[in-house]
């Protein structure tokens, strides 16, 4: 009797180390390069908001960055507001 409980769950245990494998842990690994990317912007880098703004870093501060637009208007969004760096600054 023991034997046949014990087998009933290999399939569930398969399926979260299945789960675990291909959702999970790569959702994980993004959260962390995407935290690393918040955490290494700089003056000069170009960027883009998760709002769809484009712009380019004009200074830092410890939780919050001042972006300059096209026009030149200076935004100020949390690091958290950064969806990507499309170019590094040069300095």
């Amino acid at each position: 009797m023991h034997e046949r409980s014990d087998r009933q769950f290999v399939p569930i245990v398969l399926f979260f180390v299945i789960f675990y494998f291909l959702l999970i842990r790569p959702q994980q690994k993004r959260q962390r390069a995407i935290q690393q990317m918040q955490a290494n912007l700089k003056k000069g880098d170009k960027i883009i908001t998760i709002g769809g703004l484009h712009g380019i870093i004009d200074s830092v501060d410890e939780d919050k960055i001042i972006v300059r637009a096209g026009d030149g208007t200076r935004l100020t969004f949390d690091r958290s507001a950064v969806r990507e760096v499309v170019a590094e600054s040069k300095a």
